[in-house]
């Protein structure tokens, strides 16, 4: 199996918590690994291109953008699956799609510009496939990052990002949402990536970064940097666990669920009762499926005086992974 070279770990380890923003960014990461510049854009074209990474650029929240953001899944009969699969991945709305192995065997993500949006979306799918979308709305994030730290034996450790806090959301304006626009699925890979995007919209490129800067630092912006992907580094026991938590406990429940290091998500989402009870959902990474479910086992002794019942649903086909594209 094709591995990564010294630099090439290097180079995701160093920068999937943050790029520098400036008109020369690959520059400043040339100057920090003590390397050239066309080196340092070469290797992350490449890595793009063989998959190892996902996107170079800004991850940007949705909801800052005045946008929504929702986790739906259905219960799609086996004789009907590709069916279903093309007529939900042909909306432009729909960001990730994955097969589960569960009765609710298909999950994606929704994002769309408004919540009228998003209801619009929801009965349109119900419509086309006469099946029932169960919407699970983000209600409380109590953590969202991942790093993946690549030794030189060829070992993979996972660990938390750093949360930022983020300050009060800034007004956008025509040209923030241009610039946004030519930027959600990743920067130009250019010397000077804000000069091509200074080009598309219309202003210098000095412009560009004090737009982009000041979008980080109100959390418009989540981070900049390299985003691997999970699956392609050995990541292959991907399991969505969800628990069911006594409300008057679930903060407290996700505050320590969100804190382990091999949890990428973690948020509240609401109950379908009688059908689904749970209302605390965390994203688990592992090797496999019994990597998963040993650190499941370290979740639920984590959990023991609050949970009240939990499940894994392992993902067992990639159906959709374009991204948020939202209509700004």
């Amino acid at each position: 199996m094709q591995t990564l070279n010294a630099f090439e770990r290097h180079l995701i380890n160093r920068f999937q918590g943050g790029v520098e923003l400036s008109q020369r960014p690959f520059h400043q990461m040339a100057r920090v690994l003590d390397a050239d510049e066309d080196e340092v854009l070469e290797t992350i074209e490449r890595l793009l291109n063989e998959g190892w990474l996902s996107r170079f650029g800004p991850l940007y929240n949705a909801e800052r953008l005045g946008g929504s953001l929702v986790l739906a899944a259905m219960s799609v009969p086996e004789t009907r699956f590709d069916t279903v699969v093309e007529q939900v991945n042909a909306l432009p709305e729909v960001a990730h799609n994955y097969r589960r192995d569960h009765w609710l065997n298909m999950w994606f993500v929704l994002a769309t510009d408004s919540a009228d949006s998003m209801d619009l979306v929801i009965r349109q799918i119900e419509t086309e496939t006469d099946l029932q979308v169960f919407a699970f709305p983000k209600e409380q994030e109590f953590y969202l990052g991942l790093w993946f730290d690549m030794g030189d034996d060829g070992s993979f450790n996972t660990r938390s990002i750093p949360a930022v806090e983020s300050a009060s959301p800034q007004p956008l304006d025509d040209l923030d949402r241009r610039i946004i626009a030519e930027t959600q699925k990743g920067l130009p890979l250019t010397h000077d990536p804000c000069e091509t995007v200074a080009e598309q919209v219309g202003c210098w490129p000095s412009e560009v970064v004090r737009r982009m800067e000041n979008m980080l630092e109100n959390g418009i912006i989540r981070r900049m940097g390299l985003v691997p992907n999970h699956y392609r580094l050995g990541f292959k026991g991907n399991g969505m666990t969800v628990w069911n938590i006594p409300d008057d406990q679930l903060e407290e429940a996700g505050h320590q669920l969100g804190a382990m290091d091999f949890v990428s998500h973690c948020y509240a989402r609401p109950r379908h009762l009688p059908d689904w009870p749970y209302n605390l959902f965390a994203m688990v990474h592992g090797r496999d499926r019994t990597d998963v479910m040993e650190k499941v086992a370290e979740l639920s002794h984590q959990l023991r005086r609050y949970n009240q019942g939990h499940e894994v649903l392992f993902s067992s086909a990639v159906l959709k992974k374009t991204g948020m594209r939202l209509a700004i």
